[in-house]
């Protein structure tokens, strides 16, 4: 059968003279992304004897090293398989300004597992969805994602493995495993195909790519994308600033009304506080241990007003907890490193590890609270963050971690009679300051908010636990019983 045109070898002078006008223009792509406010993830995939390290290699050579860094996933450390599957995609991926070349991906371990029996492509197919759903939140939040698939049919990769056989200087390049790869082609083009069309996506389409002559091959990549940043960083100019909203309305009723109607006025003597307390420590010291013994992780979610009496409460809990396995991460405004990253970024860093526990002090759902009262974001990214925060607990639920959120709730009274006390003793002066007034003023704007993310983001696996926070001694009592009932129900279920 002849040759196609895209399938004929590129004269080497014809290549030659192509590559400084192409490599200039990637450079000067890089110079771009340095001010634009987004990253490029360029993923390489492909069938074997493709040359997908030759491209990347090739790539690294013409591109400034400075502003790129190449990243190859193979099978995952002990570290990583305790955690949810796509923990160390989060952990690579690049900031914005800059490039991430993928020459392993996320595709990698989805092919790896070579599935083939009906189960098998049930969770391969699972698998898919969750990488689209990975994709789809990153070029939401204005990724540039390029994925490039270099094809061989099965006549070109045999002559490709022949080549690299006879020639001494390569033949090293060839294994076994390349010619059973070989022999199963038809299959194995099936399954790629399969992935996808379950992975192109509107933000994340595949470009393949015919990779029978290595020349046009490489400068397809190159043409490629150039074309897609291009075509990207017009649209983001395009995107206006985001702006306060004038007035924060209730999207969920029945969340406003869940958060007023909650009872505030309970009571609790320090003497019953102090007999009950031992008693539920003891309990959940026994509960978090036998959850480490599973390889269960707890994951803590604290929520609520300024001067709710968050810290207290966890400074209560982790009483019953050895303190070499929990970790604290107090949640603050952004480190200019994280605001370079989508908003989950800093959140999945600190998944725990199995058997570890990990508290948050306030948490992600700053994107629909203070983001959005703020105008921190764009009314499309903070309605579209109730979608992927449950996403996000859901992953980690699917890899057995127990996920408990709490919270606090007080009346305005109690806050502005502790946002006073903060002021006039002077060991709590720390912890009162302009922005807490300034908070307060948004009180109707806040409750709005959060009845909106109690409707939107509790479900049966992850529920929201309202808690009376006006009698502290109440409220730290009630976070640890309930704790311990979640945490016995799900080391139960």
């Amino acid at each position: 059968m002849p040759k196609t045109s895209e399938e004929r070898r590129l004269p080497r002078k014809e290549y030659e003279a192509r590559v400084p006008d192409l490599r200039a223009a990637l450079v000067q792509m890089q110079v771009d992304l340095k001010a634009a406010p987004f990253p490029v993830l360029l993923v390489i995939a492909g069938e074997e004897a493709s040359g997908k390290g030759e491209v990347v290699n090739i790539l690294n050579a013409w591109l400034d090293p400075r502003g790129v860094e190449t990243f190859s996933f193979h099978e995952p450390t002990d570290e990583e398989r305790e955690r949810p599957a796509m923990w160390r995609y989060w952990r690579s991926l690049p900031p914005r300004g800059r490039m991430g070349i993928y020459a392993g991906s996320w595709y990698t371990e989805a092919l790896r597992d070579d599935p083939r029996s009906p189960r098998e492509l049930t969770d391969f197919d699972h698998v898919l969805r969750r990488i689209a759903h990975f994709e789809r939140l990153l070029s939401s939040d204005g990724a540039l994602i390029v994925k490039c698939w270099l094809q061989l049919s099965k006549e070109a990769q045999r002559e490709r493995l022949r080549e690299l056989e006879d020639d001494p200087r390569t033949a090293w390049r060839v294994s076994p495993e390349d010619w059973k790869s070989h022999r199963d082609h038809d299959r194995l083009a099936r399954l790629s195909e399969r992935l996808r069309r379950a992975t192109s996506k509107p933000g994340a389409p595949w470009q393949v790519i015919n990779a029978a002559d290595p020349r046009r091959r490489n400068l397809a990549v190159g043409d490629y994308l150039l074309k897609r940043f291009r075509t990207h960083l017009a649209a983001h100019n395009r995107i206006p600033a985001a702006t306060k909203p004038r007035r924060v309305t209730s999207l969920h009723l029945s969340g406003l009304h869940r958060l007023q109607s909650l009872p505030l006025n309970q009571q609790l003597s320090g003497e019953v506080y102090e007999e009950k307390r031992d008693k539920w420590l003891g309990r959940l010291n026994h509960l978090v241990r036998a959850a480490a013994e599973r390889r269960r992780s707890v994951v803590w979610v604290f929520e609520g007003w300024d001067a709710a009496g968050k810290g207290g409460a966890i400074r209560r809990l982790t009483d019953a907890v050895d303190a070499r396995d929990y970790r604290v991460i107090p949640v603050a405004k952004p480190t200019d490193e994280e605001k370079m990253h989508h908003y989950l970024w800093r959140f999945w860093r600190h998944v725990p590890r199995a058997g570890m526990v990990t508290i948050y002090d306030r948490s992600w759902y700053g994107r629909v609270l203070v983001e959005r009262i703020e105008g921190f974001c764009r009314e499309n990214e903070w309605r579209r963050a109730f979608g992927e925060i449950s996403d996000f607990e859901r992953q980690l639920t699917e890899h057995g971690i127990i996920v408990l959120k709490f919270w606090l709730q007080i009346s305005k009274e109690e806050q502005l009679r502790r946002f006073r006390d903060r002021e006039n003793t002077q060991y709590k002066n720390h912890k009162i300051n302009a922005e807490d007034w300034r908070n307060r003023r948004q009180w109707r704007a806040y409750e709005a908010a959060v009845g909106d993310m109690l409707a939107s983001t509790g479900n049966r696996t992850v529920p929201w636990h309202l808690v009376p926070a006006n009698n502290k001694r109440f409220a730290r009592l009630q976070i640890i019983k309930t704790s311990c009932q979640q945490i016995a129900a799900a080391l139960e279920g």
